[in-house]
């Protein structure tokens, strides 16, 4: 049981979910401080003067009521703020270095055996039953 954990933690998908994780986390503060700093104030010049901020009020009378936009639209600028920074520094470069020096794709046991058959074939009818070196 526990190397079958030891097999799962060791996988390189995990591995690559924790690191995603991790990086993520770290750069929702980041983001949040640019949407807080930047995004937040531009929203709010959109506001008019409401002292609440970007959004309608649904009875006027009553400020419990009031349903606010901004949060919705800082929200989504983090969200795709922090996809693309996660894809532009971790995926696209990971990617490429697969690409580059990944090993080529593995081939299951049957794979295998079928591709050596194959090759066996093509020596025997190529050759006229000689010795051949692969």
């Amino acid at each position: 049981m526990l190397k079958g954990f030891k097999e799962f933690l060791l996988r390189g998908n995990v591995v690559d979910l924790a690191v995603a994780v991790v990086i993520g986390t770290a750069f929702v503060s980041i983001v949040t401080a640019f949407t807080n700093g930047i995004i937040n104030p531009l929203l709010a010049v959109f506001g008019g003067t409401n002292t609440m901020g970007l959004g309608f009020q649904l009875v006027a009378d009553k400020p419990a009521t009031f349903v606010e936009v901004g949060p919705i639209i800082t929200a989504a600028v983090n969200f795709i703020l922090i996809a693309a920074i996660l894809y532009f520094v971790l995926v696209v470069p990971a990617t490429h270095a697969k690409k580059r020096y990944g090993d080529d794709e593995k081939l299951s046991d049957n794979e295998l055996l079928i591709e050596i058959r194959d090759l066996l074939a093509e020596a025997q009818r190529g050759g006229g039953g000689g010795k051949h070196e692969f």
